[in-house]
């Protein structure tokens, strides 16, 4: 029988935990997660992981946070002064902001913290710095 392999379009059904058991994500009564071995297109632990299964295949596998969304990093954490934010816009922590940056591309940032004059911005994708457990079931290759 064929192992995925590099180059390889794959269909996966998968369930993402946290270091606590909660389930982050999951295709679970959804379509299956399609995409090609070596493309990028999911984190690099998980594409990892995909090869050399076989169809029908299913593991558990943990990721370290290098093979997931990488370290959290400090430098992607800002504080600005709350009279550069816009009026209009609702400051809640845990609330996501969309910026924009100086090519024009726009990227999300989370407010972390607030003090009456200071908004805590942090651009780190939510799961960087964290070990991630997937239960993945290879489906096909394609």
């Amino acid at each position: 029988m064929a192992e995925a392999k590099k180059g390889d379009a794959v269909k996966v059904f998968y369930t993402g935990r946290l270091e606590d058991g909660s389930v982050f994500d999951t295709s679970e009564g959804q379509a299956p997660l399609e995409f090609t071995i070596g493309r990028k297109e999911v984190i690099y632990g998980f594409e990892q992981a995909v090869i050399g299964m076989q169809p029908g295949e299913s593991k558990t596998v943990t990721l370290p946070a290098e093979q997931a969304y990488g370290p959290h990093r400090p430098e992607m954490v800002a504080e600005v002064d709350r009279k550069d934010v816009p009026a209009h816009l609702e400051l809640v922590v845990g609330n996501h902001l969309e910026l924009t940056k100086g090519d024009g591309e726009p990227f999300a940032v989370l407010i972390s913290a607030l003090t009456e004059t200071m908004v805590t911005l942090d651009a780190n994708h939510p799961l960087a710095g964290r070990e991630l457990t997937f239960e993945i079931n290879l489906l096909e290759i394609g």
